[in-house]
Order: structure tokens, then C-alpha cells, then sequence
């Protein structure tokens, strides 16, 4: 089994014990790669490893479904561990915006500056691999991929938001995915009632974008995906010190909540508006969060 598929077996795991699922309740394949954003194949094998467990068992369609959500425990990562792996992954973020790194670094510096394991330092340079602002070097060391690290360029990145993703929902071809933005509107429920206190700001940054991203994939139009997908890439870690307070955050999820109704309803001329307004007033929002942070 790969990396990645042991990676997702905890994470579906603490997706049974988040979301408190009930046996009977069903998982797919397709719905947990579009939840952790990778391919159908490593999820199959997460899957396959939780149903040799007793966890869940299979059925038709690529389904499974629970069995005995207490066996998935076992797969649960210690809390303590999962906290010091995001607050030293949040803490490289912090260093790499403020240019406190080097933009080559060895894996020896990255163990000697946050005294890390070779297995705790994999786990995090795999992490930051896939999500798209570092790779390995030929041979040795590792280079960091560009980034926002400005708050004028961050701002420029949300006037230029304003202007791709409003138009995205009055292409000709736009062509609603009604199964991946029901998800993504659970997922924002999910936030509002209560689910924003807790979770990190990676995974919060996660879930926001991925809607947004998820709204503007309906368009068909590559130039307008590919665009967001980048400045996406290029704010996320700028966007972690710009997180909201929780309560302002819930707001802005509300809001979200707003806009996949009025695009699952097919109102996209008024979802359009809406999303115009809704990232006119998040820019300077966000700029200001931690600006003297």
C-alpha cells in the first residue's frame, strides 16, 4: 500500500468519528477522492484495507458500508501528534512567507531548525509536495515553488478573483455537477454548525477553496479552472495568516451556503452578482486579518 492510501485510511477513519456515521451509512469511492482531492485509486486501497479490518464491508458500485465505526479508532492518529504535525507545518508556511527560508534547503536544515524525525520531516515534505509549494531537487535538497508573499499581491489576487469566477457562471457551456456541489454544500453546513471552531486553518483554506473551485469546474472553460487552481496554489500560504476570526469565517460560510442554492436552483445571472459582492467584500476582509499580525 502506498503513502498516500495510508494516509487516507486515518483520514477516513476520523471522517467516520468526525461526522459520527452510523453502520449502514455508505461510502464511495468517488465521493471520498472528490473529499480529499486525489484519485480513485488509493482511496480503493484506504477502502480495502478498512474492510479487511472489519471496519466496513463492500457492496454494488464501488460502495461500502459501515460496519463498526468503533473499529475505525484504531486508525485514528493520536491527537497530539496530528496538532504538533500542523502547528510545524504552519510554522514552515509562517517562515517560507516572511522569507525566513532559504528557496533551497536540505532536509538536514529542515530536521535542525524544527527538530524533526526523518519520518515526521517525510510526512510533511509529502504533504507540502502535493499541495503544490515545494519540490525535490535532482539529486539533493529541496526548492520552494513560488508563492504570494505580499499582502498587495494578495489583494491583487482577489480584484482578479472578482473578475474570473462571476463570469464563469454565465459561460455558454457551464454545466451544473449536481452530486459535487451537494457535497461541497454539506461541507459548508457542516462548518456552520459548528465544525469551524475546530478545524485547522489548512483544512478550513481547503474546504473554501475546493467550493469555489468546485463552482467554477461546472464552467468548461480551462483558462478560467487552471487560473483559480494557480492562485489558489499561490495564496495558500498567505491565506493562513489571513484566516478570519471564527465568527467573521462562519459569516462567509453562510454565505457560501447562499451561493450553491442560488447555482443548484439554475439562478446563475443572480449567482454571478452574488459571488461578485461576496469577494469584493472578502479581499479587504482578509487583508486586514493579520496585517499587523
Amino acid at each position: 500500500m502506498t503513502n498516500l492510501a495510508n494516509t487516507l485510511v486515518s483520514q477516513i477513519a476520523a471522517h467516520i468519528s468526525a461526522d459520527g456515521l452510523q453502520p449502514g451509512d455508505r461510502l464511495t469511492e468517488r465521493k471520498l477522492a472528490e473529499q480529499f482531492r486525489v484519485s480513485r485509486s488509493p482511496v480503493r486501497a484506504a477502502l480495502k484495507q478498512l474492510e479487511e479490518a472489519g471496519v466496513l464491508v463492500s457492496g454494488d458500485r464501488s460502495g461500502y458500508r459501515l460496519v463498526d465505526a468503533a473499529a475505525a479508532e484504531q486508525f485514528n492518529a493520536p491527537v497530539a501528534e496530528v496538532d504538533e504535525d500542523e502547528r510545524i507545518y504552519l510554522q514552515i508556511a509562517d517562515d517560507r512567507v516572511t522569507g525566513k527560508l532559504p528557496e533551497r534547503i536540505t532536509e538536514s536544515e529542515f530536521q535542525r531548525r524544527y527538530d524533526l524525525t526523518k519520518g515526521r520531516l517525510a510526512k510533511l515534505l509529502r504533504r507540502m509536495a502535493q499541495e503544490g509549494w515545494i519540490e525535490r531537487l535532482p539529486g539533493h535538497g529541496w526548492e520552494f515553488l513560488p508563492v504570494l508573499t505580499s499582502l498587495e499581491s494578495y489583494r491583487d489576487s482577489y480584484r482578479f478573483r472578482q473578475l474570473i469566477e462571476p463570469a464563469a457562471l454565465l459561460e455558454p457551456r457551464f454545466q451544473l455537477n449536481r452530486p459535487v456541489l451537494e457535497s461541497r454544500l454539506a461541507e459548508q453546513r457542516w462548518l456552520v454548525e459548528g465544525g469551524i471552531w475546530t478545524v485547522p486553518d489548512a483544512k478550513l483554506f481547503e474546504l473554501n477553496s475546493g467550493m469555489h473551485e468546485s463552482v467554477i469546474e461546472c464552467s468548461q472553460n480551462i483558462f478560467f479552472i487552471d487560473a483559480l487552481k494557480r492562485v489558489d496554489r499561490l495564496r495558500r500560504l498567505i491565506d493562513y495568516r489571513q484566516m478570519l476570526d471564527r465568527d467573521v469565517a462562519r459569516e462567509r460560510c453562510l454565505e457560501h451556503i447562499e451561493l450553491l442554492h442560488l447555482v443548484l436552483m439554475g439562478r446563475n445571472e443572480e449567482a454571478s452578482e452574488f459571488m461578485r459582492q461576496h469577494l469584493a467584500a472578502l479581499g479587504p476582509l482578509k487583508s486586514r486579518a493579520r496585517a499587523t499580525g
